[in-house]
């Protein structure tokens, strides 16, 4: 097989501020209601995730405890906070968790909705990024078809070239879980617990090609992704690479590292149609075309936007 070498290249401010993190998650992809019951558990006692009884109080195993409290923190529906002793760290709810998840006004505190999934899924390789198997596999291994053996090696070159004494094992672990959780499975020998119970693979993002031992990105629109969700994203994207501007370029939209086209596997045709979409109901964006150069503008600082857009969307459904 063709040794690859991969390096992974952001503008200085877009650079990974943590550092590589691997297979955290106790081999548990997460599950339908692992998210809102962390976060809930959280809501009432910061440190329900230190307590000898965490297993109890969530009704789950100990290592599935774990896992619950490392999705919560990748998500980014959860920080966490140093107590005095400087070892001990507490869980409050994030600003975004509070937003998506409160039980009084959050935007869908179940995850009925499918969007949710989708601004998870961004939440979760947005930087700074906790999951750098997840970031590697969506923002740097560019094949859009690939076996477990490629995507392996590809991460196991990324690995080598950070330094970092994280073992064959690990990576092998974290791929298992990134196509547990996005690819549906086979079910040859009948449907298993650890198979089922994965909201995220109605993304439909990956699926298995042909033979099944192949796996393909779907590239293009996504039926379940909503045009606010994309534009969210691409506002937000707009924020970190170029706050002092007021114009980026549908390419970079889509082809740059952590941007909504690789990160939601959308190509330009996708973000352009979602644009329109969106730009019909709101004055401070457009999609404009200066001498052949097809770009997305915006008159309000890209962040706020951001936001704004996607309250309207939660609201709108709620009506």
């Amino acid at each position: 097989m063709t040794q690859m070498s991969l390096e992974l290249v952001y503008p200085a401010n877009l650079k990974a501020s943590v550092n590589p993190v691997f297979a955290r998650h106790e081999t548990f992809h997460p599950r339908f209601g692992w998210i809102k019951k962390g976060f809930d558990a959280a809501v009432k006692d910061k440190d329900v995730f230190l307590r000898e009884d965490a297993p109890v109080l969530l009704g789950v195993g100990k290592n599935m405890a774990r896992s619950i409290r490392y999705w919560c923190k990748a998500f980014k529906v959860l920080e966490e906070e140093s107590a005095s002793n400087q070892k001990a760290r507490f869980s409050n709810p994030s600003p975004f968790g509070s937003k998506l998840l409160n039980d009084n006004g959050g935007w869908d505190p179940f995850l009925e909705d499918p969007a949710s999934l989708w601004l998870l899924h961004w939440n979760l390789l947005k930087p700074p990024c906790y999951a750098t198997a997840w970031e590697f596999t969506f923002n740097t291994f560019r094949p859009v078809e690939f076996s477990v053996e490629e995507l392996l090696l590809a991460l196991s070159n990324y690995r080598n070239s950070l330094s970092t004494r994280i073992a064959d094992s690990s990576l092998k672990k974290d791929i298992t879980c990134i196509l547990r959780m996005y690819a549906e499975q086979d079910f040859h020998a009948g449907p298993t617990e650890d198979t089922l119970d994965c909201p995220f693979t109605e993304l439909g993002i990956i699926t298995k090609a042909g033979d099944s031992k192949r796996y393909t990105f779907r590239v293009g629109s996504k039926g379940n992704l909503p045009a606010q969700i994309i534009v969210s994203a691409c506002l937000e994207f707009a924020s970190w690479v170029g706050r002092e501007q007021k114009t980026i370029s549908i390419s970079r939209l889509t082809f740059d590292p952590r941007s909504p086209g690789m990160v939601f596997k959308l190509n330009e045709s996708a973000i352009c149609e979602a644009i329109e979409q969106v730009q019909a109901g709101w004055d401070a964006i457009r999609l404009s075309d200066t001498a052949g150069l097809i770009q997305l503008s915006y008159i309000k600082e890209p962040d706020v936007l951001a936001e704004e857009i996607l309250d309207r969307y939660y609201q709108a459904r709620m009506m």
